[in-house]
């Protein structure tokens, strides 16, 4: 894609075309170097978006529970942008929309945007491109944005990084698994959702939680939620508490403190990436080759090599 056409499509999807939106979404997703121009161009551009990061294990009711949620996040903020990230397709390297579909079951037209991104083998929950698409979103004017990572374990918290609040969403009966699990989930999330509050092991599930939650630190309480989310119940009071702890956040200064960590912890993760990027085109180089093999040879020091390396990735292109 030419430098050209990346910002006639930037131009286009500001200005509110949503087809050139998608179009710029479709690149962002694909294209490494079209993701690098279009984030280039969007430097200087300040936003005010809010991010919804909702997360938590496979098969906890993630997609029905923002698809019961957009008849009330539109009522607040007018406009949802959802980002779902599904698995990849091993044939196509798509996405499997699996239970996306469900989510246009609304009449809210253009009031709702849902985007679907594959994967693609990332193992923080999210695409590799969630960033950048969740950055065009932002400065396309979607007031309020909603982020379904991958059905995730303990350590895959990629979210935490990108949103201004993290729900966390659980079924009853996870406490089974509570110990091993609750130091990653427990500490990325603000607010917690029990979905499928139906089942046996809600008033357990809430024991364990209400816990572990104790041994946290935060100026803002955070709460639980009980929800059945394919029968929308409790999900209007999830979105007042939802609603509550941004204002809480807000006020205590806790929501500038927390964005200034994640969007540092960003900032390191893009950095690290392009020197990975840069580090693998060196390896694959005549020269870096050579130095390589000559340093599992024994010829070469590591600390020599990495000499090289970092004279070599230092050099403009």
């Amino acid at each position: 894609m030419t430098e050209a056409t990346t910002q006639t499509l930037l131009a286009s999807a500001l200005n509110g075309d949503r087809s050139s939106l998608a179009r710029l979404l479709s690149h962002v997703e694909r294209d490494p170097s079209a993701e690098a121009e279009i984030r280039a161009g969007l430097a200087n551009m300040k936003t005010e978006s809010v991010v919804i990061g909702v997360t938590g294990p496979p098969g906890a009711g993630k997609s029905s529970l923002i698809s019961a949620l957009l008849p009330h996040t539109t009522k607040s903020f007018d406009r949802t942008a959802v980002l779902a990230v599904d698995p990849s397709s091993p044939f196509s390297g798509g996405a499997l929309l699996g239970d996306r579909v469900r989510m246009q079951n609304h009449d809210l037209g253009d009031r709702v945007l849902i985007r679907s991104m594959a994967s693609k083998g990332e193992s923080g929950g999210l695409a590799r491109a969630a960033a950048t698409a969740i950055q065009v979103l932002a400065a396309c004017g979607w007031p309020l944005i909603l982020v379904e990572t991958l059905g995730i374990g303990q350590v895959e918290l990629d979210v935490m990084d990108l949103a201004t609040v993290v729900a966390v969403v659980l079924n009853p009966g996870w406490g089974d698994t509570f110990q091993a699990n609750k130091a990653g989930l427990t500490e990325a999330g603000d607010v917690f959702v029990i979905n499928k509050a139906d089942k046996d092991g809600v008033q357990q599930t809430r024991a364990d939680l209400q816990d572990s939650l104790s041994l946290l630190q935060s100026p803002v309480p955070i709460q639980i939620f009980e929800t059945i989310a394919v029968n929308e119940d409790g999900v209007a009071a999830l979105w007042q508490g939802i609603e509550t702890y941004l204002a809480d956040a807000q006020t205590t200064g806790l929501q500038e403190q927390k964005q200034r960590i994640r969007r540092r912890r960003l900032l390191i993760r893009i950095l690290q990436s392009g020197c990975e990027a840069r580090i693998d085109a060196y390896c694959c180089s005549d020269h870096g080759s050579a130095q390589v093999d000559r340093a599992l040879a024994g010829e070469l020091s590591i600390e020599a090599l990495q000499a090289d390396l970092f004279a070599s990735i230092s050099q403009p292109g």
